[in-house]
């Protein structure tokens, strides 16, 4: 395939970016997205030419660093894959491409389609732990748990952090990412202690960060990798509610 890419290019946080095209043959179906993307940079090293800055590591769908966005959706246009799970077969010969990084206030862009995802990890230390005693494995598996429980915090467990709930909301709102964390420990016996000082603190954090207020056009779980749902959302303001209520 003949593949058009209009890639973003920036060369650092205070720089002024512009978008760049390139023109790539040779592209197979068969190719992730991520793979397209090395062969366009192994051609301009060939070149003598700066290669696109892009964030990656297992290109299994898990770590969650893969994210940009494409043709104005971020990781793509399939539902419930990451950038690197996305493969050249989604596209067709002669498209054109448009690349970018992930938009947002709180997601400062390093270079190219990197971006800062650092205000995540600053609302994970805020409350994002369980930080009471609650023994070993052999304890944890000696606590009955229902399984609808059960269920429910492994399926908001499975969050990556990837930050496309951000990219894609009209605010830049983090509260998808932030339910899902905290919903996560609230279906487990040693995440119940802590949770009001969780909720209170999480969502103090994420303000703080900068991340804009949710407005429930249900975006976020659109694009979500991990479909994640907004019942999340839901059940963390009737939490918050609570918290301030002092229910």
């Amino acid at each position: 395939m003949k593949i058009s890419l209009k890639i973003w290019r920036q060369k650092k946080t205070a720089s002024k970016g512009k978008f760049k095209k390139y023109i790539l043959n040779n592209v197979t179906e068969d190719m992730s997205f991520l793979e397209m993307l090395d062969l366009l940079n192994n051609k301009l090293i060939k070149q003598n030419k700066n290669p696109i800055a892009f964030d990656h590591d297992c290109r299994e769908g898990i770590c969650g660093t893969c994210g940009i966005n494409i043709n104005g959706r971020a990781h793509g246009p399939l539902k419930g894959v990451t950038t690197c799970q996305l493969h050249m077969r989604s596209f067709k010969d002669g498209d054109e491409i448009i690349i970018e990084p992930f938009r947002a206030k709180s997601f400062e862009v390093i270079k190219d389609l990197i971006v800062n995802r650092i205000s995540f990890d600053n609302i994970m230390k805020s409350g994002g732990y369980i930080s009471v005693k609650t023994g070993g494995a052999p304890d944890a598996n000696a606590l009955p748990v229902f399984k609808d429980n059960a269920d429910e915090a492994f399926n908001s467990a499975a969050c990556i952090g990837c930050g496309a709930c951000v990219a894609t909301c009209k605010n830049s709102s983090a509260m998808l990412f932030v339910s899902a964390k905290i919903n996560q420990y609230s279906n487990l016996p040693q995440g119940k202690i802590e949770h009001r000082k969780r909720v209170e603190n999480m969502i103090f954090r994420m303000d703080e960060e900068g991340f804009g207020s949710c407005t429930n056009t249900g975006a976020c779980e659109v694009v979500c990798p991990k479909e994640i749902s907004t019942d999340n959302i839901v059940k963390l303001n009737k939490s918050y509610i609570k918290k301030i209520l002092s229910i």
